[in-house]
């Protein structure tokens, strides 16, 4: 046996640190040594119910987690918010960028949860605990059909293809690193008495682009699970899935292995919701869909394919730039101003990509908000007018941002008033967090009625929300963009 490392430099979206991609890798550090194996921790569901927060560790991958259009989705994406919200927690999403890196960060505390379908093996249990099985599955040989196999017979192409295990004697096949794939060839050579040359694929490339690699005639032949594969399959018919090399197999969630309150947990939601007839309507939206499946993956609009978040992406790159914002931040509340529609509309009257109200759009240049450039325009420079009001009130940049995108949603009179009745009340007015208390306290009498609020009621939970959205959906975007660059320090992305 022959086991090689293979650098692809034609894909550049490795990744280190918490940020992404899934599927394959070493440990997570530069040195090369073996990570330590077992929890390195102590922190059980007692302590995460404590806390408020539930932090899983997943991976980007065209099923389990990706945005699409500009939303987040994903099979493991949606699972999470249904036991987060069940057991009242925050969500904190770290993305790992491979296998080993999952398994590292998960025995080192700085998840609670492995949220992936990772392949049940006895060598794995040494390191994890794993739920009760999600999925079953085989491991399929993925290879080619031959040029012009659309006009071939059947028993032609046959001829072709590798159907036993016994021909991947001598044959080349790249698989993930630390993947299942990687084991089960080594436990095959031994089946079939023969060296098959396993080429180990560099950390950051998941199984999805490898199999892509296949169809593009890169490399001759990789391992997926039956699912993955036939996903695949539905986008690049040129593939052929036939040809299994394991017996069914199960997938699981992890946990660590001194966390059994978190396993308990998991295990009694999971069996009863693999029973609701809602996870099969997610289960067969992410596994069972091939049309939708094929429809992200040839557009554009699957960030991480296209490098698209929407049409606009170049206006509001450069009308961000105006105001030294992040461009993804803009785009992030455009979507949820609008979902990037020109042509949405409020029953309040506003308008457009920036939902901007007629007398705003008009103040500040845009004399037909639904034209996408005018509205992107005359917005931002709604946001600069109000990073110059807030500038000489909230010094911390971080801190006065917020501000900034909760006043475009309520008005900046309203969060002074907050500011006012956090000073009050003993309060931080120059905090977020704490005036974003006192917003949402500015829909009861008590406080819209007290003396130092000029501005009268605010239904203050909408600004709140918005201003949470609008940064969920900014660090996935930050998320995203971070498989083209290699982030120089971890990120995590924390859904409020």
């Amino acid at each position: 046996m022959r086991t090689q490392s293979l650098k692809l430099p034609l894909l550049t979206a490795i990744l280190a640190g918490s940020l992404l991609l899934a599927g394959c890798g070493s440990d997570g550090g530069d040195s090369g040594s073996e990570p330590a194996r077992g929890p390195q921790v102590e922190v059980d569901f007692t302590e995460i119910q404590a806390r408020g927060t539930l932090r899983a560790i997943t991976s980007y991958s065209p099923v389990s987690y990706f945005i699409y259009r500009g939303q987040p989705m994903g099979y493991e994406y949606e699972l999470l918010n249904h036991f987060a919200e069940l057991h009242g927690l925050e969500l904190e999403l770290i993305v790992a960028r491979d296998l080993d890196d999952m398994f590292a960060r998960l025995n080192r505390g700085e998840g609670d949860l492995i949220a992936y379908g990772l392949t049940i093996t006895r060598d794995r249990r040494q390191d994890i605990a794993f739920t009760v099985p999600l999925n079953t599955t085989r491991q399929v040989l993925v290879q080619r059909k031959p040029d012009g196999w659309r006009q071939m017979r059947l028993h032609e192409i046959e001829r072709t293809l590798l159907r036993s295990p016994i021909d991947l004697a001598g044959e080349t096949v790249v698989v993930r690193r630390a993947s299942a794939y990687q084991e089960r060839m080594r436990n095959l050579e031994d089946e079939i008495g023969a060296d098959i040359d396993i080429v180990v694929a560099e950390p950051g490339f998941t199984t999805e682009q490898l199999i892509r690699m296949v169809a593009e005639r890169e490399i001759n032949f990789t391992i997926a699970d039956e699912n993955i594969a036939r996903l695949n399959r539905a986008y690049f018919p040129i593939l052929d899935i036939e040809t299994p090399v394991s017996l069914p197999q199960q997938t699981a969630w992890g946990v660590r292995q001194n966390a059994p309150e978190l396993l308990e947990a998991l295990d009694s939601w999971l069996s009863n919701y693999q029973r609701d007839s809602e996870y099969y309507v997610i289960y067969n939206k992410y596994f069972e869909n091939t049309r939708a499946f094929r429809n992200r993956l040839s557009s554009q609009f699957l960030f991480s394919e296209g490098g698209q978040i929407s049409d606009y992406d170049d206006l509001i790159q450069a009308n961000a730039a105006r105001i030294g914002w992040d461009w993804k931040l803009l785009a992030a509340l455009i979507y949820q101003e609008s979902q990037f529609d020109p042509n949405a509309s409020s029953w309040a009257g506003a308008v457009g990509l920036m939902q901007l109200m007629p007398r705003t759009a008009r103040a500040f240049g845009a004399q037909n908000p639904r034209d996408p450039r005018e509205s992107i325009e005359a917005g931002v420079a709604f946001i600069e007018w109000l990073e110059d009001y807030w500038e000489e009130r909230i010094e911390d940049p971080v801190q006065r941002q917020r501000f900034v995108i909760a006043s475009y949603n309520v008005g900046q009179g309203h969060v002074q008033d907050a500011r006012r009745l956090a000073d009050a009340f003993g309060a931080n007015p120059d905090s977020w967090d704490d005036v974003a208390v006192y917003l949402e306290k500015k829909m009861y009498a008590e406080y819209y009625n007290h003396e130092v609020v000029q501005f009268g009621y605010a239904r203050g939970i909408e600004p709140v929300r918005y201003v949470n959205n609008i940064l969920y959906i900014y660090q996935h975007y930050r998320s995203m963009a971070s498989i083209r660059t290699e982030p120089e320090e971890d990120e995590t992305i924390v859904l409020d």
